[in-house]
């Protein structure tokens, strides 16, 4: 127990670290997936394929986490781990399969992507199903305003990621490969409306949660989409000018950034 405890707490500690250089570097060296795919990341293979890899550890880890720590009279922790698990059975069982055209992702970004998810999920099972203190999330915690608000903010992020993904989807006839420019629905605020979305999913996942490990995975996925969201921004702006001019979003962050 103690040892898992050092484990667990060295681990977010060297996240947290490594989340910060990532959120730096990525302004600079963005991410080769994607509108910004690049051959520098070395081999690449499918895109649907490479998202089914990247994604389907965290689902299973999570899972297993949850059957062999949860107990049925802490039914409450296995709800809040249900809201991880809707996130991810959604981001490995049909989002892949919606993507269109012929798009690759480097074998190196999905490795990466396997690893921070592995250990993420591990990182909240964890202490969901057996860390965290056994009075921490009594039934009462179900009408808790942090619960609450946190659920209806998870919630709404997920219809957010899920309808900008669907528009962007939509620009797109079969066997178009090109990049356009979105315009509607929450376009209209930020260049990066997914991204948004997912972010406000996992802010509000902290606050269900109310754990330092679900605001460290805010904190990630903010280091990973930030920087890329500024990016697609900049590059919106030089390939679209008119029609970036016309809307001036913001890049991730409604009026604010």
């Amino acid at each position: 127990m103690e040892r898992l405890i050092f484990i667990f707490n060295i681990t977010q500690i060297v996240l947290f670290g490594v989340g910060l250089i990532c959120f730096i570097v990525l302004f600079f060296v963005p991410a080769g997936y994607g509108k910004m795919i690049n051959k520098k990341w070395g081999f690449s293979f499918n895109n649907k394929i490479a998202w089914f890899l990247m994604e389907v550890p965290t689902l299973i880890t999570m899972i297993v986490l949850m059957c062999v720590w949860a107990k049925p009279e802490n039914f409450v922790r296995i709800i809040i781990g249900l809201f991880f698990v809707l996130h991810y059975a959604q981001r490995v069982f049909i989002f892949p399969f919606l993507l269109k055209g012929k798009s690759k992702m480097p074998i190196l970004i999905v490795l990466m992507g396997i690893t921070f998810n592995t250990i993420n999920a591990f990182l909240i099972g964890a202490w969901l199903f057996y860390l965290s203190p056994k009075t921490m999330y009594p039934i009462s915690w179900l009408y808790d305003p942090r619960f609450i608000i946190g659920a209806l903010v998870f919630l709404l992020g997920m219809a957010i990621n899920i309808d900008s993904d669907k528009y962007i989807r939509s620009l797109r006839k079969p066997g178009d490969t090109a990049h356009y420019f979105p315009h509607k629905r929450m376009y209209k605020y930020v260049s990066s409306a997914n991204y948004f979305g997912e972010i406000l999913e996992w802010f509000g996942f902290a606050l269900l949660s109310w754990s330092f490990v679900g605001l460290l995975f805010a904190f990630w996925t903010c280091a990973n989409l930030v920087p890329r969201a500024y990016t697609i921004n900049k590059r919106y702006r030089e390939e679209f000018p008119e029609e970036f001019a016309a809307l001036k979003p913001k890049r991730v962050f409604p009026f604010i950034f």
